[in-house]
């Protein structure tokens, strides 16, 4: 890969996702759930061949960053970038974009997030490589859509448009479409549409350039930060430019990159995906850990002691204490010194709402860490 490519690691998860485990102080990308490597960590280590530590920056929110770089240590203290606040994907990638930017001008991004799981590593590579010659060559924006094993319907899908003569498989972005029902998950995949991974190439110029078309809140809350860093690195501020940081950020919208860019670029014909099948998932729930993990012959897999009798379909998380399963099915058990989770497997997408009930029941510090 060309020096002038970086990797940008999305990490600003609020660890509601996998409550007891994960809390506001322990996020999702810091577990360690599907190995001995926290999630974070095997991303970083993914991406290692193509930009290596020096061009791999990390922008999370600023209570998580000093945790971040303990967990990340072979990456230099700069290429931290801190949020004072989450405002979804598009402000948190503009600001990598100008940093970037700061660095090289022709520089180009691969974006990831940082709590993803892929099974070939050497695959997923070579799907990266291919867009950044995509992005380089076409000037245009570059998505990577997973080939669906099932009708997720946790997902966004990508509908594909013309087929792009070229070595890989690469299509213009007809549409894309968010979470649908299980009906038509199952009718997008007979028509050939793919899950968008949320990973991303392209030029950090031209995304400026079209977050100043399509958001220019966005971008004239970019161009102040821009100004007042006068060449300085966004990942080591001094006093004044945090406080700039944080002024711009407050004024910003919370928008998804796909709403503020992505959509309205694909129906301009400005997106492609280069369709992949690396073995994906973004771990997004109990539910998606339990399919990945290897299972005894009832289905039954788990991390910790634990013992079934007559269970089926479980999935259990213990670091301590003996967890023992009898005759239930399909359930998820896991417990923490402080707290235990005990529910159905199939609903575990609504983990994230338990989080905000105990917020409303006065118990958030089950939440923090």
């Amino acid at each position: 890969m060309k020096n002038n490519c970086y990797s940008v690691i999305i990490a600003g998860g609020k660890g509601t996702r996998f409550w007891p485990l994960s809390r506001a102080r322990r996020p999702k990308q810091l577990l360690k759930i599907l190995s001995n490597r926290s999630l974070i960590d095997e991303t970083a280590e993914r991406v290692r061949a193509l930009t290596q530590s020096s061009r791999t920056l990390v922008v999370t929110v600023a209570e998580q960053v000093d945790a971040m770089r303990k967990e990340l240590r072979a990456l230099p203290r700069q290429n931290f970038i801190a949020e004072p606040q989450g405002k979804n994907t598009a402000p948190c990638i503009g600001l990598a974009a100008l940093e970037i930017l700061r660095r090289d001008p022709d520089g180009v991004m691969i974006v990831l997030p940082a709590d993803h799981w892929v099974a070939n590593v050497k695959t997923f590579q070579q799907t990266l490589k291919a867009a950044v010659e995509l992005a380089v060559r076409q000037d245009l924006l570059i998505t990577i859509g997973i080939r669906p094993d099932y009708p997720e319907t946790g997902y966004g899908y990508i509908i594909k448009g013309k087929t792009i003569v070229g070595r890989t498989a690469t299509y213009q972005v007809k549409r894309f479409t968010e979470k649908p029902t299980e009906a038509a998950a199952k009718k997008l995949i007979r028509q050939g549409s793919l899950w968008n991974s949320g990973i991303f190439v392209w030029k950090a110029a031209t995304l400026i350039d079209l977050l100043n078309r399509y958001q220019p809140e966005i971008s004239a809350r970019l161009g102040a930060i821009d100004e007042a860093a006068n060449g300085k690195s966004l990942g080591n501020p001094n006093p004044k430019l945090r406080a700039v940081i944080s002024r711009e950020y407050k004024k910003m919208p919370s928008v998804s990159i796909d709403y503020a860019v992505l959509e309205k670029a694909g129906a301009e014909g400005k997106v492609l995906t280069v369709e992949a099948d690396f073995g994906w998932s973004d771990v997004g729930s109990w539910a998606a850990v339990h399919r990945m993990m290897h299972k005894d012959a009832h289905g039954n897999a788990g991390n910790g002691r634990w013992l079934q009798l007559g269970a089926k379909n479980c999935l259990i998380h213990s670091a301590d204490r003996l967890i023992v399963l009898l005759g239930i099915e399909n359930a998820v058990v896991v417990d923490t010194p402080d707290a235990l989770l005990v529910g159905d497997l199939s609903r575990s997408q609504e983990v994230r709402e338990l989080v905000d009930e105990l917020q409303r029941q006065g118990l958030g510090s089950y939440t923090i860490k």
